[in-house]
């Protein structure tokens, strides 16, 4: 079985980090992104959001997404940076049951060959409940960068946590 197909049967949430994005000030680029790039390796995307770069909001979303909806695969978009707002992570370590640095490490190991500056990049990812939730960037090409970088083993991943594909849909 290809590892594009593996992630058949998962369902995901793209969840985009925007203080513009969230008020109607900024077209958002990023999570349409996203959602391409995982429903191209097979995950069916059941939820979209724009949230603002405020912790208790990121957090009520991501924990929505993992408690409410039972999604198997939660991405967050933007807030990774070093700005005073950007807090995605903080708001990932808070909601999650145990954290999966290897995720982060190797998004920012294929990064790191294509500029220095994603050594500036904080991003988290870890697990809540029967959901894997991992951040990545805002901007479009580090997103691709970042994702194609982990993508591939993500449904391996979800497999070890919820099983083989097994039909999680929140509907």
């Amino acid at each position: 079985m290809s590892e594009t197909k593996a992630a058949a049967g998962y369902t995901a949430a793209v969840i985009t980090v925007s203080d513009k994005g969230a008020a109607g000030a900024r077209e958002d680029t990023g999570g349409p992104l996203v959602c391409s790039m995982l429903e191209e390796a097979g995950y069916r995307i059941v939820h979209t959001e724009i949230v603002p770069d405020e912790q208790p909001l990121i957090e009520a979303a991501l924990a929505r997404c993992a408690d409410e909806m039972d999604i198997a695969l939660v991405a967050a978009t933007g807030g990774t940076g070093f700005s005073p707002r950007d807090v995605t992570p903080e708001a990932t370590a808070a909601v999650c049951e145990r954290l999966t640095p290897g995720i982060p490490e190797a998004m920012r190991a294929a990064s790191l060959k294509v500029t220095n500056r994603a050594m500036l990049s904080r991003m988290a990812a870890g697990i809540r409940g029967g959901s894997l939730i991992i951040n990545l960037p805002g901007h479009p090409k580090a997103i691709r960068e970042n994702l194609e970088a982990v993508l591939p083993a993500l449904a391996h991943g979800l497999e070890m946590l919820r099983g083989p594909q097994q039909d999680h849909d929140p509907a």
